[in-house]
């Protein structure tokens, strides 16, 4: 069975102000989410992580082939009328976020399509909850997502693709899949990301 609903997906209405962007909440269907997030990766540190860095198995690795496979990339490149075909892929795992996260930023230019995907049970908390925004003001908000319940967002880069949240400290999971311009990319990020993660266990290690 799918563990991903490409019908709301498929549904969404994709809004163009103040960039493309949609989102779809219970996107992880709701009968399976919890099987989903039993397996979520075991993550201590805050920061991203490469897959190949984590313990990925179960639901959890089902649920990234399917975002990996020709169904997703079909109806997003319906959804943004673009032609991913060829396009990489790359993933990082989040499962904590630090009281310094969430910066206003655009996303860099080597990628296409930012794709969150949120796996928190419940959100609570004010800060947290990522901004669409009008400008590179925190405070002028197009839209707010609450990273809960298997939401979904996905949005084309631009140069005024500003997004970033209220500060939060503790566990926060999400996973990025981003469709970039070259393999070249996703080989430096994941390099990059995997240095900062085990930069950060170690630290972790130092001081336990």
């Amino acid at each position: 069975m799918a563990l991903l609903d490409i019908d709301k997906l498929n549904a969404a209405p994709l809004r163009r102000e103040p960039y493309d962007f949609l989102v779809v909440e219970n996107f992880v269907k709701t009968e399976v989410f919890g099987e989903v997030s039993r397996d979520f990766p075991s993550m201590d540190v805050p920061g991203s992580v490469p897959p190949s860095e984590l313990d990925i198995h179960g639901r959890f690795a089902e649920m990234l082939a399917e975002m990996d496979g020709p169904a997703f990339r079909k109806a997003v490149e319906a959804k943004f009328d673009i032609d991913l075909r060829g396009k990489p892929t790359m993933f990082t795992v989040r499962g904590r976020c630090r009281a310094t996260d969430g910066k206003i930023h655009t996303d860099s230019k080597s990628k296409i399509i930012t794709v969150l995907l949120y796996m928190n049970d419940d959100w609570d908390a004010d800060g947290g909850r990522l901004r669409i925004l009008n400008s590179d003001d925190l405070n002028d908000v197009a839209a707010e997502v609450p990273p809960s319940g298997g939401t979904l967002l996905i949005f084309r880069r631009s140069d005024t693709s500003y997004h970033g949240h209220e500060p939060f400290e503790g566990k926060r999971r999400a996973i990025q899949m981003n469709w970039v311009t070259s393999r070249r990319v996703v080989a430096w990020e994941q390099f990059r990301h995997r240095l900062s993660a085990m930069s950060k266990k170690r630290k972790a290690a130092e001081m336990a």
